[in-house]
């Protein structure tokens, strides 16, 4: 039974970070002018980690008794993710605010391969349950 309940904790931190980020972002850019979408994703992105940072700790301490290299993996996004929202994601905001677009593209660019590692991270953990 753990092992179903880690999969879906699991499951949910895959699915999470893909509607987020493939999703509700790609939807607010074509349903509202850029600068209210960058707004309203600029107020929704620390909730986006704290959800990233909590479901992965979930999944982390689920997994860790059928497969603890996958606990630890999961454990190792939840920690990445942290200076994620508290460095750089503040550093991008200020980048964005002083109008350096090269800093921001540069900054940005960051996050969004950690992102991408995240959601790789979480989907081969997935995949390790088959």
């Amino acid at each position: 039974m753990i092992t179903a309940i880690a999969l879906l904790a699991t499951a949910v931190l895959f699915g999470g970070m893909v509607l987020y980020s493939f999703g509700f972002a790609a939807f607010l850019f074509n349903a509202l002018p850029a600068d209210e979408a960058g707004a309203l994703l600029r107020r929704a992105f620390p909730h986006f980690y704290l959800f990233v940072i909590g479901a992965a700790l979930i999944a982390a301490s689920l997994v860790y008794w059928s497969d603890p290299a996958a606990a630890i993996l999961l454990a190792l996004v939840a920690l990445t993710t942290w200076p994620t929202r508290s460095q750089l994601m503040p550093a991008i905001n200020r980048a964005s605010d002083e109008g350096d677009t090269k800093r921001f593209h540069r900054l940005h660019g960051l996050s969004v391969v950690i992102t991408l590692i995240h959601i790789a991270v979480a989907g081969w953990v997935l995949i390790r349950f088959l």
